[in-house]
């Protein structure tokens, strides 16, 4: 079937102080298409979009939706005339509930005085039973994990009966079984006609839900093609401009003694129950298991900031408390949190700032003053370290894109020179590129002796990079599994023990 064109972006460019963030791009979205947007970090592709959504003024370039030109200036107009974006940073109200994130803006009310919150319940309920998703419209949002607000979003996208729908990075909160769930909704907005833009560093994915593909290099157009004609490694060819061997980097560390202990370590607020393991000096150790498992929770009882309930934590042979962030960072941990933007950048501070936080008195001179000098040093070689795309250090770390923020955040914290290591899905977000550096550098710490403990919901980044996998099942260790035999069957058996 010829599918007729529904979206042409002709020529857009964008720039930034110092930074040419889109030149000349074109994209064409046909109705009843997937077609999916792929690159690197700082592409241009979330830029892109958001000259579709309004969020960015374009410096050049046309828009046409339906035949019709168009240049939304703001998000709201681009909702009212059918273009919708669930984006990879979640922005909700959190303290209101989730028929008020829905209908936000645009409340049903009774004759212009108060909003009919009955109706506001119905069409929320229509909504959600329309796309399989269950969860209470009256539930505050804040007491809901990441993906089932993500599902939120997604049903709030779908509420505008919109022709365009923008989904950035949509499964990088979600388990396997919300992935199928989401790629359910997303082939029946295809089939009602709609046209899908999908960005997601998942090649796999990719190459399963999309019919066409666009690649984009340094804020350019590379190539355009029916995704039948991709293979990973052409892509991955084409949006890194070079070849990657493998994956994975050459393990090259070593497991030596026992460096960190943790016994009967329970939750105070979390399902967190009676968690014991030993990691190794120089391993890397896996944490697998379903969302709401207690992985997260493990790294934030180990890390002191969240309430714990019983345990103790040895480190080289020394009983540590960790009773805040503070002490675990002069105990010689560090934590690298599952959600950047919420709890792991300061948005409105510059790139140095971000870097040397948690650093501070290093920099300190005569214990008077902080040196600007040592500082800009100490950032300098995170931005080479990192490979951070920045025009600056004065640059604001929000305007960076999601994968140079975090790799600031990693750089931040090897500053601090850590024994541990605790990361929280450290790749969430970040192109196949970016992943290979920060795989090698997990690596190198590991082979400098440090203890490594990631959290990872891609099972095959586990298997390709730790050297043991504990699997968590309903806040308990449901199992442990050397990489050597591991698969993901064993793994996710593990995980659904007490689920």
């Amino acid at each position: 079937m010829e599918h007729d064109v529904l979206l042409q972006m002709t020529d857009i460019s964008k720039e930034f102080p110092g930074v040419k963030a889109l030149d000349h791009v074109s994209l064409t979205v046909k109705r009843g298409t997937v077609h999916a947007l792929m690159g690197e970090n700082g592409a241009g592709k979330s830029t892109l979009m958001k000259c579709l959504f309004g969020m960015y003024s374009k410096d050049e370039g046309q828009i046409v939706l339906e035949g019709k030109e168009v240049d939304f200036k703001n998000s709201k107009e681009a909702l009212e005339n059918g273009v919708a974006m669930v984006h990879q940073e979640l922005n909700q109200a959190l303290k209101r509930n989730v028929m008020d994130n829905i209908w936000l803006g645009r409340y049903p009310m009774i004759a212009k005085i108060a909003v009919d919150e009955k109706k506001m319940y119905t069409d929320t309920k229509s909504v959600f039973e329309s796309l399989g998703i269950e969860v209470d419209p009256r539930r505050i949002m804040s007491t809901m994990p990441v993906s089932q607000r993500q599902m939120v979003e997604i049903a709030k996208a779908v509420s505008f009966n919109s022709k365009i729908i923008v989904f950035d990075e949509p499964t990088s909160s979600l388990t396997e079984q919300e992935v199928e769930h989401l790629f359910r909704i997303i082939n029946m907005l295809r089939d009602r006609g709609c046209g899908i833009i999908y960005i997601s560093h998942k090649m796999e994915e990719i190459l399963r839900i999309s019919d066409e593909v666009t690649i984009m290099r340094d804020g350019a157009w590379i190539a355009t093609r029916s995704a039948k004609e991709f293979t990973m490694e052409s892509i991955i060819k084409l949006m890194v401009g070079r070849e990657l061997d493998s994956r994975f980097p050459e393990k090259t560390n070593t497991p030596g003694e026992v460096a960190l202990e943790i016994e009967n370590l329970s939750g105070m607020y979390s399902v967190l129950h009676d968690v014991s393991f030993k990691a190794r000096k120089g391993e890397i150790l896996g944490l697998a298991g379903l969302d709401g498992s207690g992985r997260t929770e493990t790294l934030e009882n180990i890390y002191g900031i969240a309430t714990r309930k019983s345990g103790t934590i040895t480190l080289n042979g020394k009983k540590v408390l960790n009773k805040n962030s503070k002490e675990a960072i002069k105990n010689g941990f560090a934590l690298l949190t599952e959600e950047r933007r919420a709890t792991g950048i300061f948005g409105i501070m510059n790139i140095r700032d971000n870097t040397i936080i948690s650093s501070l008195p290093k920099h300190l001179k005569a214990h008077v003053y902080l040196s600007n000098k040592s500082m800009m040093k100490d950032t300098e070689w995170s931005i080479n370290a990192m490979h951070i795309k920045t025009p600056s250090q004065e640059t604001k770390i929000r305007s960076l894109s999601g994968g140079n923020q975090q790799k600031v955040i990693m750089g931040r914290w090897l500053l601090t020179n850590p024994e541990v290591l605790l990361l929280d899905e450290p790749t969430r977000g970040i192109d196949v590129g970016a992943k290979y550096e920060i795989y090698q550098l997990i690596i190198e710490l590991a082979q400098k002796g440090k203890v490594v403990i990631m959290v990872s919901s891609e099972m095959p980044e586990l298997l390709g990079i730790c050297d043991r996998i504990l699997v968590m099942s309903g806040g308990r260790l449901a199992g442990e599994v050397d990489v050597k035999e591991a698969t993901q069957e064993k793994i996710m058996t593990l995980a659904a023990k007490y689920a």
